[in-house]
């Protein structure tokens, strides 16, 4: 046995600096569950119980979001593994303490038991230098802008990594140790990783052996037990936090089901219930439309905050930042996160029953709980600072870094903790323009735009029609040609881009014509359309979206519309995710989708080229923000580039990982006024591709990715490319089909028989 005086120094501290640990961290934890309850309430995020908990286990334990970077999911499974099934051998650690030989009861002796532990035991530490050469071999010194961890607080990786490094080498010297001690220095499946050990600790004593063991014991608890130390006095701490918080964001998603948050934008909510707008003179003077301080932000919302790990992985895909924008969702967060924690301690005295009970009855408390000298200077300035402004003069969050958002949902994606930033953002733009009126002077045209046109072209809704002039069939148009839609089976929504953009009229003439080819009886709504609202709600003009989205909900009733063909990604986004909060239900499929069900029933029968009739160079293919990662549409597009016969070359970012036009949440109606602009570096990387052809399946990809074109073609390094929508190839591969001189359109499309489904 040790010595009495080196085994009670060792019990001695491990026991002292537990306590203090112990009882830290809880301080700790209490701390940040009374940080995440100064947020407004979520009634939505409780529902289906069980779903969640099944949700929450199947993410962690199945790693389905980590899993997207294989090496690095992996590597990063295996730690958490360690860091659940290894709590086994602290716990042994201090029995070890006074007893070199302790074992677990019941299991700790057994063969099973032992192979378990050395193998999770040594996965760990295998996983744990994954990721520490990973941090390095990206590490912003090395990277600078362009590393994921660009911004992240670095030492509080390393000192987490190093952390798990320690302790899970000693773990298996420890194991070593024990087999000389019990006699097996030989290989055994019982000691399969740490015989070496046992090896070379052969022939030391029995006291040395043990002496050894109680010392490597207490360095585990002292190393474990700082850890704690450590996090519970750094509460922003995300990088070690999310092991206890993770658990919690992922149950509370905004699915209960694990869908991404993407899609829909959440209504307003007033005090945890949906704003109704007709009763905005009955909201309380005080009440907040949208977030304009960080109380305004959800518990949710907070709990989101605390839960970053700071692994940059929605900053690396982040079309803002890629692009030279002041725009990090990881920064944008952990700012925010470091605000509310800042201000948290005014916030919570201000709520304390103490200085409740000094305020006056009926009087509203004073505008200042406390003297602000009670509170540290960081606390101090949190208090003083708006939540959006310049960061010269003191804000959290600057307005171009607010503005710069495209609204893609690259973010949301790739983040393994289901942070959801779009709602963020979105909530803070609302604040901006409902309440503050303060917004880019870009907005203002298609404020007004919206507002006297009802589209954002400023177009008299009277030429909504005029993209069907040219066409050699009639459209019906509802109200004009058709009684209402129960007459046809689709109302196929055309969109204001669609109707007075010129390149993407194409669309719409193509997409018509191939239903009509196919016999699909249809009908639009003509002058009846108007905007659905997207760019209004992405640029946090809600209230504005409400009088859009309330107008065309109403005619779609009085038409009877059900089943919804879009030709645009925002459209189809909307009406399909958004409009059912106004109580209207609707089947809503993209062209894509629909074209690529006609061209499997046989109803389009698409002809490949002839050898050497077309430029023999492939076809890259460009995927909607709003069509792929915000409603998971991939497959149909390609399908219809393949049943033409045409050759598709992927761009390096595509599917779940494109990356964006710039066109979204509004961007397409503000200027870029730094870095580089997000169309042109998507189109250059459609033009490395080599391809003859960029393909969308949005007109707003369309024009954002025809202006990258044209300016590249002005430089000379794009002769010969053009942009065309997916139905636009495929209509040209169905015309190959035709017998010469026929009449491709035959009767009128009412009176087509129905039947797509």
């Amino acid at each position: 046995m040790p010595t009495v005086t080196l085994q009670t120094a060792a019990v001695g501290a491990a026991l002292l600096v537990t306590a203090l640990a112990v009882a830290l961290v809880l301080r700790a934890a209490a701390r940040i569950v009374a940080v995440i309850r100064l947020g407004r309430p979520d009634p939505t995020r409780t529902d289906r119980p069980g779903t969640r908990v099944a949700t929450m286990l199947r993410e962690t334990f199945g790693h389905t979001r980590m899993l997207q970077w294989s090496v690095v999911g992996a590597a990063h499974w295996f730690v958490l593994v360690g860091f659940l099934f290894l709590f086994t051998t602290l716990v042994a650690a201090y029995g070890q303490l006074i007893d070199p030989t302790f074992v677990l009861p019941l299991v700790g002796g057994s063969t099973w038991f032992g192979l378990l532990t050395e193998l999770v035991a040594g996965a760990t530490l295998l996983g744990i230098l994954v990721l520490v050469v990973v941090r390095l071999a990206n590490r912003p010194s090395r990277e600078g802008r362009s590393s994921r961890f660009f911004g992240s607080t670095m030492w509080q990786g390393y000192y987490v990594e190093w952390t798990i490094v320690v302790i899970a080498t000693t773990i298996l010297l420890i194991r070593g140790l024990e087999a000389t001690l019990f006699g097996e220095t030989a290989w055994t499946p019982k000691f399969a990783l740490s015989w070496p050990v046992a090896a070379l600790s052969a022939d030391w004593p029995t006291a040395r052996l043990e002496t050894a063991i109680v010392l490597l014991a207490a360095l585990k608890i002292l190393v474990s037990m700082l850890w704690f130390v450590v996090i519970a006095t750094n509460l922003t701490m995300g990088v070690a936090w999310h092991r206890f918080t993770a658990w919690f964001n992922i149950a509370f998603k905004r699915h209960a089901d694990g869908a991404l948050s993407l899609g829909a934008v959440q209504p307003i909510r007033v005090d945890g219930r949906v704003l109704d707008f007709e009763q905005l003179d009955e909201l309380d003077e005080d009440a907040a439309l949208g977030v304009g301080k960080v109380e305004d932000f959800t518990w949710k919302n907070l709990l989101d905050f605390t839960t970053c790990t700071e692994c940059g992985r929605c900053q690396s895909q982040c079309p803002a930042w890629n692009t030279g924008k002041p725009l990090s969702p990881k920064l944008l967060v952990t700012q925010l996160r470091d605000h509310a924690y800042a201000k948290a301690p005014y916030l919570l005295k201000q709520r304390s029953p103490d200085y409740l009970a000094a305020s006056q009855p009926g009087q509203p408390p004073p505008a200042v709980p406390v003297d602000l000298m009670d509170f540290d200077l960081t606390t101090r300035q949190a208090q003083d600072a708006p939540l959006v402004g310049s960061t010269q003069a003191g804000g959290v969050i600057d307005p171009d870094v607010l503005w710069s958002c495209t609204t893609c949902g690259a973010c949301v994606q790739q983040c393994p903790v289901d942070i959801e930033h779009v709602d963020h953002i979105v909530d803070m733009r609302r604040f901006q323009v409902l309440m503050e009126s303060e917004y880019p002077t870009e907005l203002n045209g298609l404020f007004r735009n919206l507002e006297k046109q009802g589209n954002p072209w400023g177009v008299n809704a009277s030429k909504r029609m005029d993209w069907a002039k040219d066409l050699p069939f009639p459209v019906p148009q509802v109200g004009v040609d058709v009684e209402d839609l129960g007459q046809v089976e689709y109302l196929f929504w055309v969109g204001c881009a669609g109707a007075f953009e010129d390149r993407a009229k194409k669309t719409t003439q193509a997409v018509a014509e191939l239903l009509h080819l196919a016999g699909v009886s249809f009908a639009v709504l003509g002058d009846g359309e108007t905007c659905t609202g997207d760019p209004a709600r992405r640029s946090g003009h809600e209230f504005l979206f409400q009088q859009l989205a309330l107008q065309n909900a109403e005619v779609l009733r009085e038409t009877h519309a059900h089943k919804v063909v879009a030709s645009c990604a925002h459209c189809f986004n909307t009406l399909a995710n958004e409009y059912g909060q106004l109580g209207l239900r609707l089947e809503v499929v993209h062209h894509t989708q629909l074209l690529n069900r006609l061209v499997r029933d046989g109803r389009l029968t698409p002809v490949a080229p002839p050898d050497g009739a077309v430029n023999d160079r492939p076809v890259t293919y460009h995927d909607p923000c709003y069509l792929g990662r915000h409603n998971q549409v991939y497959s149909p597009p390609r399908e219809l580039i393949g049943a033409a016969g045409l050759q598709l070359a992927e761009m390096p970012r595509h599917g779940e990982r494109s990356f964006c036009c710039g066109a979204g949440g509004a961007r397409m109606w503000m200027e870029e006024r730094t870095g580089t602009r997000v169309n042109t570096a998507r189109t250059e990387e459609a033009l490395a591709t080599g391809a003859s052809t960029v393909a969308v399946a949005c007109p707003f990809c369309r024009v954002m990715l025809s202006d990258g074109v044209t300016a590249a073609q002005a430089d000379g390094r794009a002769d010969d490319v053009e942009v065309a929508d997916v139905a636009q190839l495929l209509l040209q591969a169905v015309r190959r089909g035709q017998p010469s001189g026929s009449d491709p359109t035959g009767e009128s499309p009412v009176a087509t028989p129905t039947g797509a489904s």
